[in-house]
């Protein structure tokens, strides 16, 4: 590993909030401000929980084993103060604690305040930066565990707040660090230290049957603030001695060869690649990290490592983009569009979703016999804070300086332009949901590896998806209908077998509500294919719908289903929508000498979006959106006709 740190000897002060180095340059701020220096009551700094006496997490019941799969829900893309840009932003909190949050724990938030989910999850992954893991905690001081941040947040003070921001912006150089800030003697041991703890914590509230806590990190290569990231996986307690970053190499193919070499010593891995839309198009491009043409090799290479992408989370959706689903009506979803470099530039479209990404990769098994994008789906919510971010009404940010509360994530307690900070872009989602045999490492990983895994923005609604030839609409009146659909077909994840074939496949549908949430508004199948050209498109297929409304004939969908938020209480009323809907659905465009890809969406009905909360909080308008529809989205099932 290369001994380079980002933040340098200056990152034993973080806990002053105002650094005289930086006080001359901030003379003008405090002129031009000091009249908005007034305290902003912000009930989102409290908390009716007790931290003196935290709840512990419940006993879980075992998950009983089952051969039609079981459903879990977890999050595999957590940070904790190990972290450099966790710790710069205020977070105290180690591995331990996130784990005895997912597992319904109450701890406390870097901002102060006692937080604890709604309810607690099936499996984790805390995935701290490899990139110099645990070093800003280690020059800070171990047990430097006070910081001021909750007395300044607290205080409401738009000026103590941007100030702080701003100095521990400069001090932790919260980007990607590069070589210029010189080397620090025993950066890896400190980093081994790290590395240790995580396994540590990941090990002891490791539960079979109750909790599966997977050892995790992530990868972090952002050149030129163009999002790279994986998240590595391990199945197993064999992990790598040291995880390799993106100080080591900003290629993702160099990953590659470090995670098949450890597969190879028998410590079996898998990488999950996130946050597509703020790569610029280098997520899913067409060249190589080096500018090289995709090739069998490459495409062999990308499957076996990176199985899953993340296309729900903090930071934005990457399903699909309105430029690249025009038809698309619910193509608009929290949408992200910056990269990450110092000017915050809008990125490039095309090669940063997961549907377009989908579409290249029939467009190159078509034409040249190779697929590089055959990839599962996952959610996760990238939070900082050790905790989850998929409850619109228990939203509390991704990081704690940044957007820690609800003054914060309005802009009412900051000075700072929102182009700068970047919150107003982010959201409150990010889900993973598998179809596992049991709650274990070994059960979950393998449904990672095959697929059989889905996506949400937060809530845990059911959805079933499978392909095959033989279905017909009586199926799902069948008692034996799983039994049924994994004997004669395929689940999402999965491929159906072309030669011979002539009719049309089809698909069996199933999605219920989440049982303390919303209703649902309709179900939906994505379907892309290329034409003899090999040129890919694109049709979505409203096939089950609540109430009764009817196909619009132009469009193929079917009209809005209502709204029943009350924007100003912000609440909503299940007075529309479905708790469950179901088919079976055939193609009725196919055509068996072509590839193409399936994938299920279930969406909800319209429901307060976390800002919507925020604002009934603080006791101000909401800003739009005020509503927002959330969904689930499914791995795709692959039709290749030369299976």
């Amino acid at each position: 590993m290369n001994n380079t740190i980002p933040i340098a000897s200056m990152l034993k002060n973080d806990h002053q909030w105002l650094n005289k180095e930086l006080a001359g340059a901030f003379t003008l701020l405090a002129v031009l401000t000091l009249s908005a220096c007034g305290r902003v009551e912000d009930p989102t700094l409290k908390s009716t929980l007790d931290l003196q006496n935290p709840e512990p997490p419940p006993v879980k019941a075992v998950v009983e084993h089952s051969d039609t799969r079981n459903l879990l829900w977890g999050d595999l893309h957590v940070h904790t103060s190990l972290s450099y840009d966790s710790y710069g932003m205020g977070v105290r909190i180690m591995p331990d604690d996130a784990y005895r949050y997912f597992k319904g724990g109450t701890i406390s938030h870097g901002a102060g305040y006692a937080v604890r989910a709604k309810r607690a999850i099936d499996f984790a992954a805390v995935t701290d930066h490899a990139e110099y893991l645990g070093a800003p905690r280690h020059l800070a001081g171990e047990d430097a565990e006070y910081s001021p941040l909750p007395e300044i947040l607290a205080s409401g003070s738009p000026l103590k707040i941007t100030w702080h921001w701003l100095h521990n912006m400069l001090t932790a150089k919260n980007e990607r660090p590069g070589e210029a800030y010189g080397d620090i003697e025993g950066l890896s041991a400190v980093s081994a230290t790290a590395w240790q703890k995580t396994i540590d914590a990941a090990e002891a509230h490791n539960e079979p049957g109750r909790f599966t806590a997977f050892i995790a990190y992530e990868y972090t290569s952002m050149p030129g603030g163009q999002n790279l990231h994986r998240n590595v996986i391990f199945r197993d307690s064999n992990v790598i001695k040291i995880p390799f970053s993106a100080v080591d190499s900003e290629n993702p193919e160099d990953l590659w060869t470090v995670l098949e070499r450890e597969r190879a010593r028998g410590n079996e891995n898998l990488a999950i690649s996130h946050n597509g839309n703020a790569s610029n198009g280098l997520m899913y491009d067409r060249q190589t990290y080096n500018g090289n043409e995709l090739d069998a090799q490459y495409a062999a290479r990308r499957m076996a490592n990176e199985p899953l992408s993340e296309i729900f989370q903090v930071k934005g959706s990457s399903e699909t983009h309105p430029e690249l689903s025009p038809d698309d009506p619910f193509a608009s979803h929290e949408l992200f569009t910056s990269i990450f470099n110092a000017a915050g530039d809008t990125g490039k479209v095309p090669g940063s979703y997961a549907r377009d990404a989908l579409r290249t990769g029939l467009e190159y098994i078509h034409k040249q016999g190779f697929n590089p994008y055959r990839f599962g789906v996952i959610g996760s919510s990238d939070s900082h804070n050790g905790t989850m971010a998929d409850e619109e009404d228990n939203y509390h940010g991704k990081q704690p300086l940044m957007d820690g509360s609800a003054g914060q994530r309005l802009g009412k307690v900051f000075l700072l332009p929102d182009s700068v900070r970047r919150t107003g872009q982010w959201g409150s989602q990010g889900l993973a949901a598998v179809w596992a045999q049991e709650n274990t490492r070994d059960s979950i990983y393998d449904a990672l590896r095959r697929k059989e895994t889905y996506a949400t923005t937060g809530p845990r609604m059911t959805l079933r998806f499978f392909g095959g030839w033989n279905f017909d609409r009586s199926l799902l009146n069948a008692p034996d209908w799983l039994e049924q659909a994994y004997a004669s077909g395929v689940p999402m994840g999965g491929k159906l077998a072309g030669p011979g074939q002539q009719k049309a496949p089809s698909f069996v549908v199933l999605a219920a509500k989440d049982p303390i949430g919303a209703n649902l508004d309709r179900l939906q199948i994505i379907k892309g294919w290329v034409d003899t050209e090999g040129n890919s498109h694109e049709k979505i297929f409203d096939i089950a719908g609540a109430g009764n409304r009817d196909i619009d004939p132009v469009t193929g969908l079917l009209p809005a289903i209502g709204n029943t938020v009350n924007v100003t209480e912000a609440t909503y009323a299940n007075t529309i929508g479905a708790t469950q809907l179901a088919t079976v659905w055939e193609d009725p465009d196919f055509n068996p000498e072509l590839h193409a890809f399936y994938y299920a969406r279930v969406i909800e009905i319209p429901t307060p979006r976390y800002s919507t909360y925020d604002a009934k909080a603080l006791g101000v308008e909401a800003p739009k959106p005020t509503t927002i529809q959330e969904r689930a989205v499914s791995s795709a099932i692959w039709y290749e006709p030369g299976i």
